[in-house]
């Protein structure tokens, strides 16, 4: 996903098209860095300049590879690389070399990457299966020609576990078919009812498949989406993956699918659909299509701040999640907000499930149990209206149960000495999350930053709400009733929030169990 809409091609000003610069990559550089104001300290971020879309998620021999879409010339978005990471637990990352840059054909735009176990595309040697990527080719010279058929499809392949790449001769595998300018983003999977890879690609205002046996022939299989979901930007970003129905041996499809802009809370956001796929056709659940017709949609995340999300590839039967990470930003400002070196993060890795609710199907998402390790000395949240001191890289646990008067309105304030405060809460009579930033900061660099509240509606009926926080120097991420409902928002106060306390403006509530949990670095 590229704001290619929004970003003239004037953008060569940032940086040449060879964008040879290297990557920093030793300890030291990464510990004079890490420490800037707002800089998060157990998300992912680059070390320095932009960042968006996590791109190439694949596990291989123990490695949880993170590719993203990186400009090492300039701290807003220009002619996309691939950057690249590496973890063996999901919460420590190590930088390594820039993966993928750009070359004659254009520049590297989102994609996937996948371990070609069976050597279908013939790319591995001495018998060890090759890493490919699946990336999107963006030309520059035909965008500023104003052709309409500048996207296209490459592959590279990796011997090395992913340490170094090399681009297919044959490149493009996928020519512009349309011509249609947004044709882009593959995600790509192996498919074992039909025996093939299946990759679904956004393609403007809906989802193409298409299906290959060797990852450089691709055949159209079908379309969806055209008449479904949310229309009001560009559809960005998808992920197919099938998914067990928690508690049941019901199997559903799931599609994530991001748009830019047209979110729940303005900008970019992520929806998604569930519903049946057989090797060539994805069609809705009947109970899900009458959730998603005429405009409307269901969200993956209603906060600000969760974007261009998509799953790991190839995690261990064994293990047997569905891991999840999205850039933590927003189109609406990404490019300004008040950060120095480097812009923009990583949400935490999450793990989705598929449950069957009173509303219908619904994802929930859930913090990886690995970031526990980063857990230090507990601390006790009591009562209300009494604040705490907390580190400003912080884990909140609060169990609260509400009367049954019905008009409770309560939350978490997170404050600084400043004056500045940052609250989530709940309304009961309206049955409503909200996140205030109103008086969080700094919020000069873009008037659709603050704006009102967002607000999302509780799908839980329980009087028990749970509220899992990880607040990180300029971000929150809420789980509200173990991952039903999830909201990502950032903040920039002039300094770290430090202090919390439980507030109570209406109703009777009781905070039954209030836990947090400083957490240490990631970084060295």
């Amino acid at each position: 996903m590229d704001p290619i809409w929004r970003i003239p091609i004037l953008l060569f000003i940032f940086g040449s098209f060879n964008a040879c610069t290297e990557p920093m990559n030793d300890q030291h550089a990464a510990s004079s860095h890490y420490r800037e104001p707002h800089r998060p300290q157990f998300h992912f971020s680059p070390k320095e300049k932009w960042m968006n879309d996590p791109n190439g998620m694949v596990y291989y021999e123990g490695e949880y590879h993170l590719f993203y879409q990186y400009y090492p010339d300039s701290t807003v978005w220009g002619p996309m690389h691939w950057g690249h990471a590496i973890s063996r637990d999901l919460v420590h990352w190590e930088h390594l070399p820039i993966a993928l840059y750009p070359d004659s054909l254009g520049y590297i735009f989102s994609g996937s990457a996948v371990v070609d176990w069976n050597n279908t595309s013939g790319l591995g040697i001495n018998g060890q299966p090759p890493l490919v990527a699946i990336f999107t080719y963006h030309d520059p010279d035909g965008e500023k020609a104003k052709r309409s058929d500048y996207q296209c499809q490459g592959i590279a392949n990796s011997n090395d576990k992913g340490r170094t790449w090399t681009k297919y001769d044959g490149n493009p595998v996928l020519p512009n078919r349309g011509p249609v300018a947004d044709f882009r983003d593959p995600k790509v999977i192996w498919d074992e009812g039909s025996g093939q890879w299946i990759m679904a690609l956004a393609v403007y205002d809906h989802v193409e498949f298409w299906g290959s046996k060797d990852l450089k022939s691709w055949a159209h299989l079908s379309d969806f989406g055209k008449e479904w979901g949310m229309h009001t930007g560009v559809w960005e970003c998808p992920d197919l993956f099938p998914m067990a129905v928690e508690g049941s041996d019901v199997q559903k499809w799931v599609l994530l699918l991001s748009i830019n802009p047209g979110g729940p809370n303005g900008g970019s956001a992520t929806q998604y659909f569930v519903g049946h796929f057989d090797g060539k056709t994805f069609t809705l659940d009947e109970s899900f299509a009458n959730e998603v017709k005429d405009e409307r949609a269901i969200w993956l995340d209603a906060g600000r701040d969760n974007y261009a999300g998509v799953t790991w590839s190839d995690i261990p039967g064994e293990d047997g999640r569905r891991l999840f990470l999205g850039w933590m930003s927003n189109w609406e400002y990404a490019q300004v907000v008040p950060t120095g070196a480097w812009r923009s993060a990583m949400t935490i890795p999450r793990v989705l499930n598929l449950k069957k609710t009173e509303a219908g199907y619904r994802l929930f998402a859930q913090p990886v149990e690995e970031l526990k390790a980063l857990r230090q000395a507990p601390i006790e949240i009591t009562g209300t209206g009494i604040k705490t001191s907390i580190s400003p890289q912080t884990e909140l646990v609060l169990d609260f149960e509400i009367s049954d008067s019905g008009d409770a309105n309560f939350g978490v304030e997170l404050s600084n000495g400043k004056g500045e405060r940052y609250r989530f809460g709940y309304d009961q009579a309206a049955n409503l999350f909200y996140s205030d930033r109103t008086q969080s900061g700094d919020f000069s660099f873009s008037e659709k930053f603050a704006g009102k509240p967002v607000t999302a509606q509780r799908l839980s009926k329980e009087r028990i709400l749970r509220l899992h926080l990880f607040i990180d120097a300029a971000s929150a991420e809420i789980f509200a009733d173990d991952g039903a409902d999830v909201l990502t928002e950032l903040f920039f106060p002039s300094e770290d929030f430090n202090q919390v306390k439980i507030y109570v403006e209406k109703g009777t509530v009781e905070l039954k169990n209030g836990t947090g949990y400083p957490l240490a670095g990631i970084w060295p």
